[in-house]
């Protein structure tokens, strides 16, 4: 799916702050995130919904995202997190994937109607990519 956004960054063709990269799937900050720290989630092979996903691919994803909302939390001192895909429905990509989203107490997320915001800035967007990374690297190294 070469026309695909996600495949083209899973292949490396379009840049993105990888968080971490395994051969079956791969996290990267949403370039407009919800908060900062907002992650998505993707299968390398390209499956536009849940329902496609092979059995050992759908427990290989779910894994990294059981260990990616953790992370995100430690990394970024947040109260919770916010997990969620979309079939088809306000999927903007059409490529399967999980969103895992920061939460705070008060932070204003209310059901499903959200506002997006960019990163304040580059560095503001490295900071949060450097914290992300360096608490998976932590993550996975003690597993």
């Amino acid at each position: 799916m070469s026309a695909c956004p996600f495949c083209q960054i899973a292949a490396g063709e379009i840049p993105a702050a990888v968080v971490f990269a395994q051969p079956s799937c791969l996290a990267f900050l949403d370039h407009r995130p919800l908060f900062p720290g907002h992650c998505l989630l993707i299968p390398r092979s390209h499956y536009e919904t849940l329902a496609e996903l092979p059995p050992p691919v759908a427990a290989e994803l779910f894994s990294a995202a059981h260990r990616l909302s953790a992370v995100i939390e430690e990394a970024l001192g947040a109260d919770g997190s916010f997990v969620a895909l979309n079939n088809r429905v306000s999927q903007s990509v059409p490529h399967v994937h999980i969103h895992v989203v920061p939460r705070r107490k008060g932070d204003g997320l209310k059901g499903f109607f959200w506002p997006r915001r960019k990163y304040r800035d580059a560095a503001e967007m490295e900071q949060v990519h450097s914290s992300l990374v360096r608490a998976w690297e932590r993550a996975t190294s003690q597993s």
